[in-house]
Protein backbone atom coordinates (compact mmCIF):
# COMPACT_ATOMS: atom_id res chain seq x y z
CA UNK A 1 0.00 0.00 0.00
CA UNK A 2 0.97 3.60 -0.46
CA UNK A 3 -0.13 6.53 1.70
CA UNK A 4 -0.05 10.10 0.34
CA UNK A 5 -0.81 12.99 2.67
CA UNK A 6 -3.05 15.56 0.96
CA UNK A 7 -3.87 17.68 3.99
CA UNK A 8 -1.91 17.81 7.24
CA UNK A 9 -3.47 20.79 8.97
CA UNK A 10 -5.95 20.92 11.86
CA UNK A 11 -9.11 23.06 11.85
CA UNK A 12 -7.79 25.63 9.40
CA UNK A 13 -5.06 25.45 6.81
CA UNK A 14 -1.78 27.31 7.03
CA UNK A 15 0.03 28.66 3.96
CA UNK A 16 0.35 25.95 1.30
CA UNK A 17 -1.58 23.48 3.44
CA UNK A 18 -4.96 21.76 3.43
CA UNK A 19 -7.04 20.19 6.16
CA UNK A 20 -7.50 16.47 6.79
CA UNK A 21 -7.16 14.23 3.74
CA UNK A 22 -5.12 11.09 3.04
CA UNK A 23 -4.99 8.93 -0.08
CA UNK A 24 -4.38 5.20 0.31
CA UNK A 25 -3.61 3.12 -2.77
CA UNK A 26 -3.60 -0.66 -2.97
CA UNK A 27 -2.93 -2.94 -5.91
CA UNK A 28 -6.33 -2.26 -7.46
CA UNK A 29 -8.08 0.34 -5.28
CA UNK A 30 -7.76 3.96 -4.20
CA UNK A 31 -9.55 5.30 -1.15
CA UNK A 32 -9.63 8.76 0.40
CA UNK A 33 -9.58 9.03 4.19
CA UNK A 34 -11.27 12.35 5.02
CA UNK A 35 -11.92 15.20 2.61
CA UNK A 36 -11.32 18.50 4.38
CA UNK A 37 -11.02 21.96 2.88
CA UNK A 38 -8.30 22.12 0.22
CA UNK A 39 -7.97 18.36 -0.20
CA UNK A 40 -9.57 18.03 -3.65
CA UNK A 41 -7.10 20.38 -5.32
CA UNK A 42 -4.19 18.42 -3.85
CA UNK A 43 -5.78 15.10 -4.78
CA UNK A 44 -6.10 16.31 -8.36
CA UNK A 45 -2.36 16.92 -8.43
CA UNK A 46 -1.72 13.27 -7.53
CA UNK A 47 -4.44 11.26 -9.30
CA UNK A 48 -7.60 11.79 -11.32
CA UNK A 49 -10.30 12.02 -8.61
CA UNK A 50 -12.64 10.12 -10.92
CA UNK A 51 -10.49 7.03 -10.29
CA UNK A 52 -11.31 6.94 -6.56
CA UNK A 53 -13.04 3.78 -5.38
CA UNK A 54 -14.42 5.16 -2.09
CA UNK A 55 -14.26 8.03 0.38
CA UNK A 56 -14.31 7.58 4.15
CA UNK A 57 -15.13 10.50 6.46
CA UNK A 58 -14.22 9.89 10.09
CA UNK A 59 -16.51 12.39 11.81
CA UNK A 60 -18.64 15.47 11.37
CA UNK A 61 -16.20 18.31 11.93
CA UNK A 62 -15.93 20.54 8.83
CA UNK A 63 -12.15 20.23 8.43
CA UNK A 64 -12.76 16.55 7.67
CA UNK A 65 -15.55 16.77 5.09
CA UNK A 66 -15.95 20.25 3.55
CA UNK A 67 -14.45 19.33 0.18
CA UNK A 68 -17.14 16.70 -0.35
CA UNK A 69 -19.21 19.56 -1.77
CA UNK A 70 -16.47 20.28 -4.30
CA UNK A 71 -16.05 16.58 -5.05
CA UNK A 72 -19.79 16.37 -5.72
CA UNK A 73 -19.50 19.08 -8.36
CA UNK A 74 -16.54 17.31 -9.99
CA UNK A 75 -18.47 14.03 -10.12
CA UNK A 76 -21.72 15.45 -11.43
CA UNK A 77 -20.09 17.66 -14.09
CA UNK A 78 -17.25 15.44 -15.25
CA UNK A 79 -16.01 16.04 -18.82
CA UNK A 80 -17.62 12.88 -20.22
CA UNK A 81 -20.90 13.38 -18.37
CA UNK A 82 -22.01 12.59 -14.80
CA UNK A 83 -19.78 9.98 -13.19
CA UNK A 84 -21.12 6.89 -11.46
CA UNK A 85 -22.07 7.48 -7.83
CA UNK A 86 -18.99 7.19 -5.60
CA UNK A 87 -19.22 5.10 -2.41
CA UNK A 88 -19.14 7.46 0.57
CA UNK A 89 -18.72 5.94 4.03
CA UNK A 90 -19.72 8.27 6.86
CA UNK A 91 -20.86 8.26 10.49
CA UNK A 92 -24.58 8.07 11.18
CA UNK A 93 -26.43 11.26 10.31
CA UNK A 94 -23.54 13.15 8.73
CA UNK A 95 -24.88 13.02 5.18
CA UNK A 96 -28.24 14.36 6.31
CA UNK A 97 -26.49 17.15 8.20
CA UNK A 98 -24.57 18.06 5.04
CA UNK A 99 -27.83 18.45 3.17
CA UNK A 100 -29.48 20.82 5.62
CA UNK A 101 -28.50 24.13 4.02
CA UNK A 102 -28.66 23.09 0.35
CA UNK A 103 -31.51 23.84 -2.03
CA UNK A 104 -33.69 21.04 -3.34
CA UNK A 105 -31.60 20.98 -6.50
CA UNK A 106 -28.38 20.97 -4.49
CA UNK A 107 -29.62 18.06 -2.41
CA UNK A 108 -30.57 16.16 -5.54
CA UNK A 109 -27.07 16.65 -6.98
CA UNK A 110 -25.41 15.64 -3.70
CA UNK A 111 -27.46 12.45 -3.44
CA UNK A 112 -26.80 11.55 -7.06
CA UNK A 113 -23.03 11.97 -6.60
CA UNK A 114 -22.61 9.47 -3.76
CA UNK A 115 -23.75 6.05 -2.64
CA UNK A 116 -23.87 6.50 1.12
CA UNK A 117 -22.87 3.80 3.61
CA UNK A 118 -23.14 4.45 7.34
CA UNK A 119 -20.10 3.18 9.23
CA UNK A 120 -20.41 1.06 12.35
CA UNK A 121 -17.57 0.28 14.71
CA UNK A 122 -15.91 -3.04 13.98
CA UNK A 123 -17.74 -3.62 10.68
CA UNK A 124 -15.21 -3.68 7.80
CA UNK A 125 -15.93 -2.23 4.37
CA UNK A 126 -14.15 -3.47 1.24
CA UNK A 127 -12.84 -1.40 -1.65
CA UNK A 128 -11.00 -3.60 -4.13
CA UNK A 129 -8.09 -5.23 -2.35
CA UNK A 130 -8.36 -2.82 0.60
CA UNK A 131 -10.33 -3.62 3.74
CA UNK A 132 -11.21 -0.58 5.86
CA UNK A 133 -12.46 -1.03 9.42
CA UNK A 134 -13.87 1.80 11.55
CA UNK A 135 -13.13 1.95 15.29
CA UNK A 136 -14.93 4.22 17.76
CA UNK A 137 -12.78 6.97 19.28
CA UNK A 138 -13.23 9.56 22.00
CA UNK A 139 -13.61 12.88 20.21
CA UNK A 140 -17.15 13.86 19.28
CA UNK A 141 -20.34 11.88 18.69
CA UNK A 142 -19.80 9.05 16.19
CA UNK A 143 -16.08 9.60 15.62
CA UNK A 144 -14.02 6.84 14.06
CA UNK A 145 -10.42 5.87 13.57
CA UNK A 146 -9.75 3.69 10.53
CA UNK A 147 -7.52 0.69 9.93
CA UNK A 148 -6.73 -0.19 6.33
CA UNK A 149 -5.14 -3.45 5.21
CA UNK A 150 -4.35 -5.09 1.90
CA UNK A 151 -3.89 -8.47 3.59
CA UNK A 152 -0.18 -7.89 4.01
CA UNK A 153 0.42 -4.52 5.69
CA UNK A 154 -1.80 -2.40 7.93
CA UNK A 155 -2.26 1.35 8.27
CA UNK A 156 -3.93 2.79 11.36
CA UNK A 157 -5.30 6.34 11.02
CA UNK A 158 -6.37 7.73 14.39
CA UNK A 159 -8.25 10.69 12.92
CA UNK A 160 -9.14 12.97 15.85
CA UNK A 161 -9.06 11.37 19.28
CA UNK A 162 -8.27 11.82 22.92
CA UNK A 163 -5.53 9.53 24.28
CA UNK A 164 -6.45 6.28 25.98
CA UNK A 165 -6.16 2.53 25.96
CA UNK A 166 -8.69 2.21 23.12
CA UNK A 167 -6.33 4.03 20.75
CA UNK A 168 -3.43 1.80 21.79
CA UNK A 169 -5.51 -1.30 21.16
CA UNK A 170 -6.66 -0.33 17.68
CA UNK A 171 -3.10 0.65 16.72
CA UNK A 172 -1.50 -2.52 18.10
CA UNK A 173 0.63 -4.25 15.51
CA UNK A 174 0.06 -1.73 12.73
CA UNK A 175 2.86 -1.19 10.24
CA UNK A 176 2.29 2.56 10.01
CA UNK A 177 0.46 4.69 12.55
CA UNK A 178 -0.87 7.92 11.07
CA UNK A 179 -1.64 9.80 14.26
CA UNK A 180 -3.17 13.18 14.86
CA UNK A 181 -1.01 15.54 16.93
CA UNK A 182 -3.08 18.68 17.08
CA UNK A 183 -2.00 20.12 20.39
CA UNK A 184 1.31 21.64 21.48
CA UNK A 185 2.47 20.09 24.74
CA UNK A 186 1.38 23.08 26.83
CA UNK A 187 -2.22 22.45 25.69
CA UNK A 188 -2.22 18.75 26.67
CA UNK A 189 -5.66 17.73 27.94
CA UNK A 190 -7.40 20.95 26.94
CA UNK A 191 -9.32 19.32 24.06
CA UNK A 192 -9.98 15.70 22.95
CA UNK A 193 -6.84 15.59 20.80
CA UNK A 194 -3.28 14.28 21.04
CA UNK A 195 0.03 16.03 21.51
CA UNK A 196 3.12 14.81 19.66
CA UNK A 197 4.39 13.22 22.87
CA UNK A 198 1.12 11.37 23.40
CA UNK A 199 1.18 10.13 19.81
CA UNK A 200 4.71 8.85 20.36
CA UNK A 201 3.71 7.11 23.56
CA UNK A 202 0.78 5.43 21.84
CA UNK A 203 2.96 4.28 18.93
CA UNK A 204 5.53 2.80 21.31
CA UNK A 205 2.93 1.00 23.44
CA UNK A 206 1.19 -0.33 20.31
CA UNK A 207 4.39 -1.61 18.72
CA UNK A 208 3.76 0.39 15.54
CA UNK A 209 6.30 0.00 12.76
CA UNK A 210 6.38 3.68 11.78
CA UNK A 211 4.84 6.86 13.18
CA UNK A 212 3.69 9.75 11.00
CA UNK A 213 2.06 12.79 12.62
CA UNK A 214 -0.73 14.68 10.92
CA UNK A 215 -3.62 17.06 11.78
CA UNK A 216 -1.17 19.68 13.05
CA UNK A 217 -2.26 23.07 14.37
CA UNK A 218 -0.86 25.48 11.75
CA UNK A 219 1.18 27.54 14.23
CA UNK A 220 2.85 24.53 15.88
CA UNK A 221 6.62 24.15 15.57
CA UNK A 222 6.87 20.95 13.52
CA UNK A 223 10.57 20.41 14.22
CA UNK A 224 9.94 20.51 17.96
CA UNK A 225 7.03 18.11 17.51
CA UNK A 226 9.19 15.65 15.57
CA UNK A 227 11.84 15.74 18.30
CA UNK A 228 9.31 15.29 21.11
CA UNK A 229 7.51 12.43 19.41
CA UNK A 230 10.77 10.69 18.50
CA UNK A 231 11.88 10.67 22.14
CA UNK A 232 8.54 9.20 23.23
CA UNK A 233 8.46 6.64 20.39
CA UNK A 234 12.11 5.68 20.62
CA UNK A 235 12.72 6.06 16.89
CA UNK A 236 12.59 8.82 14.27
CA UNK A 237 9.15 10.28 13.57
CA UNK A 238 7.91 12.14 10.49
CA UNK A 239 5.66 15.18 10.82
CA UNK A 240 3.67 15.04 7.60
CA UNK A 241 3.58 17.75 4.97
CA UNK A 242 1.33 17.93 1.93
CA UNK A 243 2.28 15.38 -0.76
CA UNK A 244 4.50 13.31 1.54
CA UNK A 245 4.23 9.69 0.44
CA UNK A 246 4.95 6.48 2.36
CA UNK A 247 5.17 2.86 1.30
CA UNK A 248 3.42 0.71 3.90
CA UNK A 249 5.10 -2.67 4.23
CA UNK A 250 5.13 -5.24 7.04
CA UNK A 251 7.37 -4.03 9.87
CA UNK A 252 10.22 -6.15 11.19
CA UNK A 253 10.25 -7.51 14.74
CA UNK A 254 12.88 -4.92 15.70
CA UNK A 255 10.57 -2.15 14.54
CA UNK A 256 7.82 -3.50 16.77
CA UNK A 257 9.67 -3.24 20.08
CA UNK A 258 7.34 -1.87 22.75
CA UNK A 259 8.12 -0.31 26.09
Amino acid sequence: MRLTVLGSSASYAGPGQACAGHLVEGADARVLLDCGNGVLANLSSVIDPLTLDAVFVTHGHPDHFLDLYALQALLRYAPEGPADALPLCVPRGLFEDMSCFLSDRGNSELRAAFTVHEMRAGEPLAAGDLLVTPHATEHTDDSFALTVTDGSATLCYTSDTAPGEAVVQLATGCDLLLAEATLPEEYRGRAPHLTAVEAGEIARAAGAGQLVLTHIWPTNDREVMADEASVAFGRPVVVASEYDSFEIVPASDDERETS
